[in-house]
């Protein structure tokens, strides 16, 4: 097998909604993450992998504001990113998380109309007083919704209760609700954590939507099957740092990317990750 010997060409920037440079996170002694460089690009799927304590939810963190970067830093088309993370959905990127965080008392329809409340402009006492503004701007987000919800395959369900949803709906109506912030850019952590086969399936099918509708999406998964049959790049994070980057072809034939995942690696062992 044979390893990849030139660096991924840079993303021009108009083409660039993210990019990450030299990012660094650090917990008192412990760097989780060690200069990282990212980019991803308008119309892609971008997978991030790397072996447990790789560092991933971590870069994950940095990116949509929930932790502060020691070092570096991380732009979204050309504007460096607010370090509070409703800025960062309000500037274009939306997530989901490792471990499902719906809102389980309220309805499918009501979790996702969560998801507008940073697409909406009205006020408390346009909301009190039931303006026709506030009437309009209501009417508006469940149409977008409802849209949602049948994008996803969720519409039969939007009165039940969230806690009531299978498993892989459960995860579906987190991506709608992510997608009401109407994100140009979505990360996924672990969509298929979980998941069957044919629940798998159903996820790698909605992604490819997904971007086909025009939103990028940079995601983390463990499954390398549905990683290396649905991304255009896969970049590997081992022990903090990237290790290596390209199309899931070159990933999968490089012989670093292998001893990485059978625990011989060879990387740098100075920088540790988090527990994903």
């Amino acid at each position: 097998m044979t390893t990849p010997t030139t660096a991924p060409t840079p993303a021009p920037a108009a083409d660039t909604l993210l990019r990450a440079t030299d990012v660094t996170m650090r917990f008192g002694g412990l760097t989780a993450v060690r200069n990282v460089d990212l980019t991803v690009r308008t119309g892609e799927i971008v997978g991030l992998i790397g072996p447990n304590g790789a560092g991933k939810t971590t870069f994950f963190n940095c990116l949509t504001g929930l932790y502060t970067p020691t070092d570096g830093t991380i732009s979204y088309r050309g504007t460096r990113l607010s370090r509070k993370p409703h800025l960062v959905t309000q500037a274009g990127i939306a997530r989901t998380f490792q471990n499902i965080r719906l809102f389980a008392n309220m309805t499918v329809l009501e979790n996702v109309l969560v998801g507008r409340h940073t697409r909406t402009r009205e006020g408390l006492w346009s909301a009190l007083l039931r303006t026709p503004a506030f009437t309009r701007a209501e009417h508006h987000s469940t149409q977008r919704a409802l849209e949602l919800l049948d994008f996803t395959g969720l519409a039969t369900k939007r009165d039940h209760l969230a806690r009531n949803l299978p498993y892989g709906e459960q995860r579906k109506l987190e991506i709608a609700r992510a997608l009401a912030s109407e994100p140009g850019l979505l990360l996924l952590d672990e969509p298929t954590a979980g998941m069957n086969p044919q629940e798998t399936r159903a996820t790698q099918q909605l992604v490819h939507a997904v971007r086909d509708r025009g939103t990028a999406v940079l995601v983390i998964e463990h499954d390398m099957r549905f990683v290396f049959s649905l991304c255009d790049r896969v970049a590997v994070l081992v022990q903090g740092r990237k290790l290596t980057e390209g199309t899931p072809r070159t990933v999968q034939a490089d012989a670093r990317v292998i001893a990485a995942y059978l625990g011989t690696t060879d990387a740098p062992t100075d920088a540790a990750g988090d527990a994903s």
